[in-house]
């Protein structure tokens, strides 16, 4: 058979595999045995099923359950960031709400960030694979991860592969991808450490934990229950806005 990757997929790829021979037009002539699925010789290739949102079988979409045959020729879709597919031809199901995630260990920094912004982010440093699809599958999740092999597990339903190393170039992948800029300001805030909910604390009661450059020129405050960690407007959220300012300056 032959496959046609557009877009960013190509990048999974390595060309030199022995499955694959490249041929005219982009297209590569892939090798395979036995009754295969066409997901199963997208990832088979380095492609995670949750990066592709439309595949084309000679010109008519078909779903990742198609058996493939000898003479099929697959043209492949990375997520289309200015198209919308109706529902009967995307791979890619709609998320329900405003995003949620959950990240693996090399993405703590992305992980402070995104809870920066408010959204709820689950993180630890000792996340297990598997325990990271279970939690993404029971708390409705989208997982980010610079690790292939997690998001082709069959239970991941919502992910994308995060391809930066710069923390904020992650932040800005991620915002572009799930068009987080539509979700903040709004009146949720989530502490950096913990991902708990801050709650707005009258300055009176918290005053003797404040240093006296904070207590004289700052009025407004929030607290986290969990950490006790107090934030004030001119640290956390003045900051906060900077990112977003550069973000949509970027984009």
């Amino acid at each position: 058979m032959k496959l046609r990757f557009y877009g960013y997929l190509n990048k999974f790829i390595d060309p030199e595999q022995k499955s694959l021979q490249s041929v005219e037009q982009c297209y590569y002539l892939h090798y395979y045995k036995g009754r295969q699925t066409i997901k199963d010789r997208i990832e088979s290739l380095g492609v995670p099923h949750p990066e592709v949102a439309l595949i084309l079988k000679n010109s008519s979409p078909v779903d990742f359950s198609y058996l493939v045959q000898p003479g099929d020729l697959f043209s492949i879709y990375p997520y289309l960031y200015n198209i919308k597919l109706r529902p009967e031809k995307s791979l890619l199901p709609e998320y329900p709400a405003k995003p949620k995630f959950i990240l693996d260990v090399h993405l703590g920094k992305l992980a402070r960030y995104l809870r920066r912004f408010g959204f709820d982010t689950a993180y630890r440093n000792d996340y297990q694979d598997k325990e990271i699809v279970e939690q993404a599958a029971s708390e409705t999740r989208i997982i980010l991860s610079r690790d292939r092999g997690l998001l082709m597990r069959k239970k991941v339903k919502w992910a994308k592969f995060i391809w930066h190393d710069d923390p904020q170039a992650q932040l800005k992948e991620v915002f572009i991808r799930f068009n987080l800029g539509q979700y903040y300001p709004d009146q949720e805030s989530r502490c950096v450490n913990c991902n708990s909910k801050l709650i707005e604390v009258d300055k009176a009661e918290i005053m003797e934990r404040l240093e006296p450059k904070t207590k004289k020129y700052f009025e407004e405050f929030k607290y986290c229950q969990q950490c006790d960690k107090i934030y004030w407007k001119g640290s956390h959220f003045e900051e906060t806005e900077k990112m977003l300012n550069q973000l949509n300056n970027d984009h």
